[in-house]
């Protein structure tokens, strides 16, 4: 007989909790229970998420446990209880029904599942008390944290800025606070005073601190804009520390993956700014008096209005879709200051990869790609755009090999037969049954027999649904290659009046990123590529503002 392949899923929500190796617990029960079994486990089966919350799908061993299901090599997995494969009961509705569809079968080391309509229902009221279990806490603690700011507690706010020194409960004899660090605090000062009285930029403020030589927390020379921008917006130094200042929302679509960060997110949402006059205020000790505060946020905002950045009138098509193929950091938009134009005004700016920014990395830059023009490479990447779009057949072709690449089915041929075995299969469960009813059979040949049955009509019945699907993929296909003429009609007769706004949203719609080398930029498009190893169009366009050209190429993903 074919060995059982198993596999089992463990997670834990919080990076204390990855850290305190309490996963570990789990994969002991788990593996246990795989052997006790007689199931064979692999190490690659093995799917962990540590720190991963159980609020949302997009997990990375939950991603790669379903795509190995979809590939039918399971048989059976383990969990130890259903909310750790997810907290919400619709997902744990969706997760186990998926599943058991792919016909893998779901063991939870608490309880049976699917043994008798009692072990569903209390699948159905464990996910549902997990769910309110999960509100309920992040209620109260909500509500404690908020209770708490009102009456003064500095124990609800973040780590201290700079500037203090965060008295913990059990330091402070169970009351926490902050406290003046006085060579810090003298910095601090001195920083409100040049924006303040001598009504520095933000920018000339980082060069006077690093030429002398003053060290930030963490021990760099060298001072970030939006470091000291951060100091002299909080309202902590007037003796006053803001409680609330961001909540949890939905989380914020992106537009591509960015360097350094995983593509599934550890929490499903993402973090807003609230309305400075919804903040709690809480008593701290102050280093800068409210005059100055009050003086330094007025000469910010002055600074704001006359644009000392020079950013008057740039708008960046393709922003938050660029990335530097050298370093992999995004390219940003970066308009030319009043003083390098020289008395020649230019309705341009350039795209610069934040790897070149020394500023940004302690002084010294970690890439040397060159910037580009906006204006020539958003052209350059809105007419690739505009030749994928007014190409049905490209898009037909694509279509087409994602019709020729779908599980292959030999039609309704091959359906009518699966449809036979099925009647013929249920005729003979009828036969047996009717036989052991009469007594002609007795039940020691009985179970074995209509088990046997029963399992080949799921397989059957399994295989039969797949084909269903099939069908209806391919008429589905079918229908947008026929209106694939009608579309391309309509793109053609109005991308050419497409204003900025339209042409951002096709653009975001269509292209997954751009991708900027030394010598050439590459647009890639969200769609699959068709082309295997055929070669990419390409043409040359003068990017840079120099003469060095940039080869433009495309391709599909």
């Amino acid at each position: 007989m074919r060995t059982i392949q198993g596999a089992l899923y463990a997670r834990v929500s919080s990076d204390q909790q990855a850290q305190a190796q309490t996963i570990q617990s789990q994969l002991t029960d788990l593996r246990a229970r795989v052997e006790a079994d007689g199931v064979a486990l692999s190490a690659e089966n093995e799917f962990i998420d540590e720190g991963y919350s159980g609020s949302t799908l997009v997990r990375p061993d939950l991603e790669r446990l379903r795509d190995v299901v979809v590939a039918g090599v399971l048989d059976r997995l383990y969990v130890h209880s259903p909310d750790r494969l997810a907290r919400k009961y619709a997902y744990q509705v969706v997760l186990v029904d998926e599943l058991q569809r792919a016909g893998v079968e779901v063991i939870f080391l608490n309880h049976e599942l699917g043994r008798s309509p009692e072990d569903d229902l209390l699948l159905q009221v464990q996910g549902m008390i997990a769910e309110y279990e999960r509100a309920k806490i992040l209620e109260r603690s909500r509500r404690g944290k908020r209770h708490k700011a009102q009456t003064g507690a500095v124990n609800v706010l973040s780590a201290a800025p700079y500037g203090y020194h965060y008295v913990t409960l059990a330091e402070g004899g169970g009351q926490a606070r902050y406290e003046v660090c006085e060579e810090q605090a003298q910095i601090v000062r001195q920083v409100f005073t040049w924006v303040g009285r001598q009504r520095l930029s933000i920018g000339e403020v980082c060069r006077r601190l690093r030429k002398q030589g003053t060290p930030t927390r963490t021990g760099k020379t060298w001072w970030d804009r939006t470091s000291v921008w951060g100091m002299l917006k909080n309202p902590a130094y007037k003796g006053q520390a803001g409680f609330g200042k961001t909540r949890a929302g939905a989380l914020q679509p992106r537009l591509r993956a960015q360097r350094g960060r995983p593509l599934q997110p550890r929490r499903a949402r993402s973090s807003y700014d609230v309305p400075a006059t919804d903040w709690l205020m809480i008593p701290v000790p102050a280093i800068v008096g409210e005059d100055l505060f009050a003086v330094v946020q007025t000469q910010l905002e002055e600074n704001r209005r006359r644009a000392r950045t020079g950013r008057r009138g740039a708008r960046y098509l393709l922003q938050g879709l660029l990335v530097c193929s050298c370093c992999g950091y995004a390219y940003y938009g970066k308009a030319i200051s009043p003083s390098a134009r020289k008395g020649h005004p230019r309705d341009y700016a350039y795209y610069r990869c934040i790897g070149s920014d020394a500023y940004r990395f302690g002084g010294q830059r970690v890439c040397f790609n060159t910037q580009v023009r906006t204006d020539r490479l958003e052209e350059a990447v809105w007419q690739q755009v505009c030749q994928l779009l007014e190409d049905p057949q490209r898009l037909g072709q694509e279509y087409e090999r994602r019709l020729q690449a779908a599980q292959a089915s030999p039609g309704e041929a091959e359906t009518a037969r699966v449809e036979r075995q099925i009647s013929k299969l249920r005729q003979g469960i009828a036969r047996l049954i009717d036989g052991y009813t009469e007594g002609y059979i007795d039940k020691s040949e009985f179970e074995p027999r209509i088990r046997r049955f029963k399992e080949r009509l799921a397989a059957l019945e399994n295989q039969a649904e797949q084909l269903r699907e099939h069908s209806l993929l391919q008429a589905q296909l079918h229908l947008i290659i026929g209106r694939l003429e009608e579309f391309s009609a309509k793109v053609k007769a109005g991308l050419g009046q497409l204003e900025w706004h339209g042409r951002r949203e096709l653009i975001r719609t269509l292209v997954k990123r751009v991708e900027i080398d030394r010598e050439q930029v590459n647009v890639v498009f969200r769609i699959e590529d068709s082309m295997g190893s055929s070669e990419n169009s390409r043409f040359l366009q003068h990017c840079r503002g120099r003469d060095l050209p940039d080869a433009l190429q495309h391709r599909l993903e």
